[in-house]
């Protein structure tokens, strides 16, 4: 059948999930399709945290999604929830390479970056494309991912990396995924000039406490480091391994296209993907899993051909 017939047909869904459940002799053991495991039975994982610009150090735990995370992180820090932009894994500083997104290793330190100055900058749209790639902290903050060299945006020097977008040309766009403002960037009329409200994270970092051992077991167990607690965004969270080497080379291909395409990066949503299209024969099969699982990110045809290309060009060692 031709790509693209298929677009918009729905599959029943077949999908097992597997949950880690601790057992009596202190070992794992996978069940697979079953509820969750009673509480008293979960691995109690505790994992250390600051504030990015300076904090004592506060112990976190019982979570199993980005914002019941961010609930744990501001109740620690006896602060607003609304107040935390997005974490960095391991570094304090605005490395958007060290995101936190839907996987933390066990022996992750989280730094979680604060609310700091407001701005509002008006911007010149003299070209098509503005430079940005924007991404977002999967509770209803979008901010920039990346600035390219020589754009528009690169020539504003008060935006920067890191910057929260709060509001586009008055339209308050918290709440909105990072693919939404995306869109509304790329549809502003070129030769016009827009506004931008933007808050940046707070950068003043003294004070931190010498980095502990983290990612701890309450019975005092440490893992390796080679395991990673995956959070999602429905059902418990999981203890699974790592990406294998396949799948770090085929999420990055396809992050690099998400940017290419719609002017966003995003691991997870990447990952996601990657775990979607692993057994697909062929685009249209691809085009079906998105639509029932993305549909809401509207993919065009030719993104799932190339998305599809990429998973089977990493599968026979191409990439």
């Amino acid at each position: 059948m031709p790509f693209g017939l298929l677009r918009g047909k729905k599959k029943a869904k077949s999908k097992e999930t597997s949950r880690l459940v601790e057992n009596e002799e202190g070992g794992t053991a996978k069940a697979a399709g079953l509820p969750p495991p009673p509480a008293n039975l979960r691995p109690r994982l505790v994992f250390h945290t600051q504030l990015a610009h300076g904090s004592p150090t506060g112990r976190i735990e019982g979570f199993s999604n980005i914002k019941e995370l961010y609930g744990k992180i501001a109740e620690a820090f006896h602060m607003p929830v609304a107040e935390i932009l997005f974490c960095t894994l391991n570094t304090h500083k605005v490395d958007m390479d060290k995101l936190l997104g839907g996987q933390i290793g066990l022996e992750d330190f989280i730094f979680a970056h604060v609310k700091g100055t407001r701005k509002e900058v008006n911007v010149l749209k003299s070209e098509d494309s503005l430079g940005l790639t924007i991404t977002d902290n999967g509770a209803g903050y979008a901010f920039i991912k990346r600035i390219k060299d020589g754009s528009i945006i690169d020539r504003v020097k008060t935006i920067s990396v890191g910057d929260h977008i709060e509001g586009i040309n008055g339209t308050n766009v918290v709440g909105l995924r990072h693919y939404e403002v995306a869109k509304m960037l790329k549809e502003l009329e070129k030769s016009q000039t827009f506004t931008l409200k933007l808050i940046e994270p707070m950068k003043i970092f003294e004070n931190i406490e010498p980095r502990s051992k983290g990612g701890k077991l309450a019975d005092g167990k440490i893992y390796s480091g080679k395991e990673t607690l995956r959070l999602r965004s429905k059902g418990p969270a999981t203890v699974e391994q790592m990406p294998s080497e396949f799948e770090e080379k085929a999420i990055k291909k396809v992050d690099d296209l998400l940017e290419s395409y719609m002017g966003i990066r995003d691991i997870e949503l990447a990952a996601t993907m990657v775990e979607a299209g692993r057994d697909k024969k062929n685009p249209d099969e691809l085009a079906v899993a998105f639509d029932e699982t993305l549909g809401d990110f509207g993919f065009p045809d030719e993104f799932v051909f190339d998305v599809w290309g990429a998973i089977g060009d990493v599968k026979q060692g191409r990439l």
